[in-house]
This record gives C-alpha cells, structure tokens and sequence, in this order.
C-alpha cells in the first residue's frame, strides 16, 4: 500500500487524561519529506506548545500536520489553536480529529484544512466523518513569508 516515510512519538503528554500512566512521551522532532515537500507532524496536545512546533517550522517546513483526539467541550479551542500555528508559521495546516464516543468523552470531528493566512480551506461538519480534499497552492506558503519574513526576523538569542 506505500512506503513508510516517517514516525513520530507524540512529546507532550496530557496528564488530565493520564497518558503518563499508559504511554513514554517522545523526544524527537517529525520532519519530513512527502512528495517532494517538506513537512512535519505533531499529535493533539502538542499543538499547545507553540515553541515546538516552531522549532520545526523553522526547517522549512510548508505543511504541518496534525492528528488528534480533541474532546467536543474544546472544540473551539482546537479551531483557535490550528489557525494560529498556521498564521504565525505562515504555512498550511492539515488537522484531523476523532468522531465519535469513549467512556469518558465525546469527540466532535471538525477536521480542517487551513491556509497560511489563517483561512479554512476545508472543515469537516460536526461528527462528520470520511475521507475530505483540498486542493492546496504550496506557493501560497512562499508568498506569504516573503511579504512579512517572521522566520528571519526571529530574535533566537533572547529565546529560552
């Protein structure tokens, strides 16, 4: 069916949901190659840390994707979360997320594709699940960073 071309461990681990007590947390960055494209990968909780997903946005990375468990009570706070990695690493986003139930939690769906500019180019309905499309212009991604150059205008010496 394909060939494997990356893995990642998921870094941050959601001690609400005690992932601690069932999973290792990761310790290594996902960037990768897809079709010519640089692009990298983080897992639900992760996109909370936005200096980690900096740190590889940096590498020139034009698509970020991300996989997720998101409960419906913060749905809206996934939506706010995934613009915001787009717009402040000006590159596009593409976000699945969970339909359905645990014993715990229900899980809302509202996958999305969303451009540099912070725009949705695709969002699932609520509890829609199957397979979507975009189409993308990765040249978008080169257009808007040269209009305001935020990865060469970084200030890496006072960051911690």
């Amino acid at each position: 069916f394909g060939d494997l071309i990356n893995t990642y461990s998921k870094v941050h681990l959601f001690g609400l949901m005690a992932e601690d007590q069932y999973m290792s947390a990761g310790a290594k960055e996902s960037v990768f190659e897809l079709d010519g494209v640089t692009a990298a990968s983080v897992i639900c909780y992760d996109i909370r840390f936005p200096e980690w997903v900096r740190t590889q946005m940096a590498q020139g990375v034009k698509v970020l994707f991300v996989v997720a468990q998101w409960p419906e009570p913060r749905v809206q706070q996934w939506e706010i979360l995934l613009k915001a990695r787009a717009v402040e690493n000006q590159a596009f986003v593409v976000a699945v997320n969970r339909v359905g139930a645990g014993p715990e939690d229900v899980f809302s769906g509202h996958s999305m594709v969303i451009d540099p500019l912070g725009n949705v180019v695709l969002q699932a309905k609520e509890h829609e699940e199957g397979i979507f499309t975009a189409d993308i212009n990765l040249e978008e991604v080169d257009r808007v960073r040269g209009q305001i150059p935020v990865f060469e205008d970084r200030r890496t010496d006072l960051y911690h």
